[in-house]
């Protein structure tokens, strides 16, 4: 999805996880989790059962081995649930540390209200505080430059090691503490208290322990502590079941069939799924003001886009070259590429491109003594004079116009037509002119950025609309939206008009997200229910939206969805696979229960697990090593193609839901026939 790369787990972070593992057996942290947390009373139980078998029942007192088994599996459950939580966790603090290295002992140049500077401490710094900051200083804070212009290197936020120009006024005055100048001087306002800069919310929601639980989040817990508190009835109804038919079933038993038929596995890796999630968006370089926000891109209907610089590059760049009557294309491609070989503007090397796609290449050496014209503000051209006196230009119409006339030429008569027609569609027409003759037409426009059609097919797949906001005319619009494969524009847009498009998908009960830099964009941003600023816009965009892109590429906005949708996905997927679990574990447990009272239930014994001790320990054996097998999927999450929900929800079922049916059968039976031997040789 992108060039950001997902930083994989070394040893450090296996070691830290293991002894967080440990730290998070205190019940007063694992409560948080309620369905580990039945597991974890579990363990107590049998731990005490163990310890003193007759306390429950003198039954109890044969089975002081088998509740050692019990007891020991039960607490690496519990165990392999925390470590993968502690994972996840552990590369957000890898980040989040390799972050506060970037803030830490920053020192700033406070200005004082007689002119002078002091040096403080950037942790003091109060919103409102002025600083200067020179050459090769980090910025103290968060704020906006009031004054100077320099070159900003934000490698250590962004990853990208080219600096970006900040200025006073305009969009590109917003800086972010942490970024260092690399030339010349600024004075800053800071625009945040300390604590609330973008480094430190970026820390806080890298540091898994410092994440809140998404609303869809919460409610699949609920839904899960819901079905432990039926199966806890279940279990609970057994016992006076069992006393009816004569067996009298060990509590270590029950509590095991307990443990095997909550969804343990969800509740295990449903923490370590939700901040693997928020990490994969962090390593994306964008920075979400809540969980929520990541949770919502994945229920994302329409995603509206600006033109230029989204969609568009925001150059004009040669598409076209368009003779006059009586002008051979072949000439006009020539002088065309002639007279822009020397021309390094994106314009100019975009003419030298289109020229080779038709075949027409020539060498530089070759016009080595030719004079070059740079592009002038008066005279609206540039150009080339050549070595033979041929005087080769191309500008504005009026400007070609005037040179032709001056050489004593005539203009042609379907010039004016040619102009006008590339002007209607939006497009800059760059008149060519060799001495005296007019040869025709540059057609520059705004070109779509590649590979955005089929990145907006895979949207479409998903069931996600496309509208594009313009100023530009409606057939400029139309043939841009046409170009990249969007659903819908608006042209001629105005902010108060990118509300009302918002407004308007949002009372069809449709969910919102959309990109945004400028101050006019801010209400827009707020608006929307996911709003993505750029880090190179103003102050007012970046507090508008609930998501910051620290890459300020607006094109983010469809990995961001992606994202969110991968998550949900994971999420999804592993419930269903957990609760498919519960299917087979039914079938190796509740015939070892109760074979001996009633035989007949042999029928159930489908895996023929070789005694009802084995089928018990092999069942929760499985229960509890599925979940350190299961962490890579949720830290990685689910792959996937773009498609209807409809689809990917037949799929993930057939995946997930036949695969979590049938992965216990063969799990249980192998682990049955592993430790069938270890169990006879303890007289079991």
């Amino acid at each position: 999805m992108s060039k950001h790369k997902v930083k994989g787990i070394d040893s450090a972070i296996l070691h830290q996880a293991f002894i967080d593992s440990f730290k998070k057996l205190n019940p007063k942290i694992l409560i948080k989790n309620p369905v580990i947390f039945v597991v974890e009373i579990g363990f107590f139980l049998t731990l005490l059962l163990t310890i003193h078998p007759a306390i429950f029942s003198e039954a109890e007192t044969n089975l002081r081995v088998f509740n050692a088994i019990i007891c020991f599996i039960l607490f690496v459950t519990v165990l392999f649930a925390n470590f993968a939580e502690a994972i996840a966790e552990g590369r957000g603090k890898a980040q989040a540390d390799s972050l506060k290295k970037t803030r830490k002992n920053t020192v700033a140049n406070l200005l004082k209200a007689d002119g002078t500077t002091t040096q403080v401490d950037a942790g003091s710094l109060k919103k409102g505080d002025i600083v200067i900051v020179n050459t090769g200083e980090l910025i103290p804070s968060d704020g906006v430059v009031i004054e100077g212009i320099a070159s900003v290197d934000e490698s250590a936020i962004t990853g990208e090691s080219a600096p970006v120009v900040k200025e006073a006024g305009g969009d590109f005055s917003s800086v972010t503490g942490g970024t260092r100048v690399v030339s010349d001087k600024i004075k800053v306002k800071i625009s945040v208290s300390a604590g609330e800069s973008f480094l430190d919310k970026m820390i806080n929601l890298v540091e898994g322990a410092e994440r809140k639980k998404t609303p869809n989040e919460i409610a699949l817990n609920t839904v899960l502590v819901g079905l432990t508190l039926i199966f806890l009835v279940v279990i609970v109804t057994l016992f006076p079941m069992g006393l009816y038919v004569g067996v009298q079933l060990p509590l270590s038993t029950l509590i095991a069939l307990l443990v095997c038929l909550i969804p343990t596995t969800i509740g295990g890796l449903l923490s370590a799924i939700g901040i693997a999630g928020m990490d994969r968006v962090n390593k994306f370089n964008v920075i979400a003001m809540s969980g929520k926000a990541v949770e919502t891109c994945g229920d994302i209907n329409t995603i509206i886009l600006d033109k230029t610089g989204t969609i568009t590059f925001g150059n004009r760049l040669a598409s076209e070259f368009i003779p006059v009557e009586g002008v051979s294309k072949k000439d006009i491609i020539e002088y065309s590429v002639i007279s822009s070989l020397k021309d390094l503007t994106p314009e100019g090397r975009s003419i030298v491109e289109l020229g080779k796609k038709f075949e027409c290449i020539l060498d530089e050496k070759d016009y080595e003594k030719a004079e070059f014209l740079e592009f002038s503000a008066q005279t609206k051209t540039s150009g080339i004079n050549l070595t033979d006196g041929r005087k080769v230009r191309k500008g504005s119409g009026s400007s070609i116009k005037k040179f032709v006339e001056e050489q004593n030429g005539t203009v042609p008569k379907d010039l004016d037509e040619i102009v006008d027609r590339v002007s209607r569609l939006g497009g800059t027409p760059l008149v060519l002119a060799v001495n005296n003759k007019v040869l025709g037409v540059i057609y520059l426009k705004d070109t779509v950025k590649p590979g955005l059609k089929e990145r907006f097919d895979n949207i479409r797949k998903m069931g996600i609309k496309t509208i594009m906001c313009t100023g530009d005319n409606p057939l400029t619009a139309e043939t841009i939206a046409r170009e990249a494969g969007i659903d819908e524009f608006v042209a001629e847009c105005t902010p108060e008009q990118k509300i009302e498009v918002i407004k308007r998908e949002q009372a069809q009960g449709k969910l919102i997200a959309m990109t945004g830099d400028g101050t006019n964009d801010a209400p827009a941003l707020a608006q929307a229910d996911v709003g993505i600023a750029m880090n190179s816009g103003t102050t007012a965009a970046k507090e508008a939206a609930n998501m910051v892109d620290l890459d300020s590429d607006p094109t983010k906005i469809l990995e961001v969805v992606e994202i969110g949708k991968q998550l949900l996905i994971t999420r999804g997927a592993l419930t269903t696979f957990s609760i498919a679990n519960d299917v087979a574990k039914y079938f190796a447990i509740i015939p070892a229960m109760f074979i001996v009272a009633i035989p007949q239930m042999e029928i159930l014994n489908i895996m023929k697990l070789s005694s009802p001790v084995s089928a018990i320990v092999s069942a929760l054996i499985f229960n509890a090593i599925i979940i350190p097998l299961l962490v890579p999927i949720a830290l990685r999450g689910v792959s996937y193609k773009p498609m209807k929900i409809e689809i990917m929800l037949l799929k993930n079922l057939a995946i997930y839901g036949v695969g979590g049916i049938l992965a216990p059968f063969v799990g249980i039976k192998l682990i049955d026939m592993i430790i069938t031997p270890m169990l006879r040789a303890l007289g079991m």
